[in-house]
């Protein structure tokens, strides 16, 4: 591809210009949704990284608190992420087949399905703050100087899950340049706020700063999403409680849901292991490593999000084959690009740790965790393309019964016996993260290769 021809791509990948993405080619589509995608998510984990630098200047009991709320809000973005799954293979499959009125009544009922569900998360988490952090195995020090921060996280959870939601139904459209710019919204409010607050406020600056942001992406997505839509467009009726799709939609959604609930509850575990058998210093040492893994990995899931939109368009445009070569190139992107991050992971740790800290105990186990998990990172990119090719088709259920066999029958079992009966400490909990995400990712090209995604209806 020349450079002109890469910089057309850019361009427009940036506009808000409609695409039929089941007509143009398909390496083409891929690009154009996959750069914005990736941008998006970038800036994302540029956040997460400008986040754990200022509070590891408030010392490791703020880093342990951070790091173990994070851990249990991870179960919201499970929620979100679910939730927002469910909502791109309906819209993109509604897209495909060239029905707008049906997106546009799908997007509506699963706002509606998102705002009650968010309530009750938001009650639970905002009262049981130190119950949370003390199940994780805080210490008392981490909990008295954690709560507020676990408390505000919670209490604004609502933005967390209409962010990633809504970006999930613009995504669905094809309009991944409208998702990219919202989150970039949320994500440069918070990097400027963050440092702010947190000078002035503590962890408590921290947690309100990343609220205010993602708060101010959500205000952005709705405007855009009610008034400018050129795709959608939306009528009081729609928003009346439908059963039929509301049925639909929690088909969907629920395993997607608990796929990511699964996921994210054993990276839970997997966070109170290392607090439980490495102490203050290795989960200190565990989170940096965890923020700067998502910084690589959030960007390969913007191919993999691409992908799941192609798969759900061509499914309801009945082009088969299209869906089939989409997922063969994006494949091979993140597999290539996922390896040079493995090879950065292993030789040069040290380099990107010392940057968030000089405390030698956490760097050591900081630089440990990052060599072990970066070793499986190709396996990562690929095993994400497989589990989307999967969620764009509507087919939520094999990807969670995936999610169980590696997370819950494999993933924790083995960590627990590596760090607690063999006595490996945080050492055998990292070992056990990429073993299960090659596992998991050898599944899912067994069943993407059988092809009963290609006949799922939704």
């Amino acid at each position: 591809m020349r450079i002109r021809e890469v910089f057309s791509l850019f361009k427009q990948s940036f506009s808000d210009a409609i695409v039929d993405y089941t007509e143009i080619s398909v390496k083409k589509a891929v690009f154009l949704l996959a750069i914005p995608m990736i941008l998006e998510l970038s800036l994302e984990s540029v956040f997460a990284i400008v986040d754990i630098f200022f509070v590891a200047k408030l010392g490791q009991n703020a880093i342990a608190a951070v790091g173990l709320t994070e851990s249990v809000v991870s179960l919201i973005y499970g929620v979100a992420i679910g939730l927002s799954i469910s909502a791109t293979a309906m819209v993109a499959r509604r897209i495909g087949e060239k029905n707008h009125e049906g997106a546009s009544k799908a997007t509506a009922q699963v706002l509606l399905l998102s705002i009650i569900i968010v309530l009750i998360i938001s009650l639970i988490g905002s009262y049981y703050s130190e119950e949370i952090l003390g199940l994780m195995g805080a210490s008392a020090e981490v909990i008295a100087e954690g709560a507020i921060y676990t408390r505000i996280m919670f209490g604004g959870s609502i933005s967390i899950i209409l962010l990633f939601l809504i970006n999930g139904i613009f995504r669905g459209v094809g309009n991944a340049s409208m998702a990219m710019r919202s989150l970039w919204i949320a994500s440069i409010i918070n990097i400027i706020l963050d440092p702010i607050l947190i000078h002035y406020m503590g962890i408590k600056g921290a947690a309100i700063a990343t609220v205010i942001g993602r708060s101010a992406g959500v205000v952005y997505q709705c405007y855009y999403l009610f008034f400018k839509s050129k795709q959608l467009t939306f009528k009081p009726s729609f928003f009346k409680p439908d059963s039929k799709l509301l049925k639909s939609l929690i088909e969907i959604s629920w395993p997607a849901t608990v796929q990511f609930l699964v996921a994210t509850g054993s990276w839970v575990i997997l966070a109170k292991l290392v607090a439980e058998t490495g102490g203050t210093a290795a989960t200190a040492g565990y989170q940096i490593a965890i923020r700067n893994m998502i910084f690589f990995i959030l960007p390969a899931w913007g191919f993999s999000n691409a992908v799941a939109t192609l798969v759900g368009q061509n499914l309801g445009a009945n082009k088969i084959e299209r869906a089939v070569e989409s997922i063969k190139i994006t494949a091979y992107y993140n597999a290539f690009f996922m390896s040079i991050v493995s090879v950065i992971f292993i030789f040069l740790p040290e380099m990107i740790i010392q940057f968030f800290t000089q405390d030698a105990e956490v760097i050591a186990h900081a630089v440990s965790a990052l060599r072990i998990i970066g070793s499986g990172f190709i396996f990562y990119g690929v095993g994400m393309v497989m589990v989307q090719t999967l969620n764009g088709a509507g087919d939520t259920k094999t990807p969670t019964y995936i999610n169980i066999v590696g997370f819950w029958i494999f993933q924790i079992p083995f960590a627990y016996f590596m760090a607690v009966t063999m006595d490996f400490s945080s050492f055998g909990v990292f070992l056990s993260i990429p073993l299960a995400e090659t596992l998991m990712t050898l599944l899912g090209i067994w069943f993407v290769w059988r092809g009963k995604w290609k006949t799922v209806k939704i």
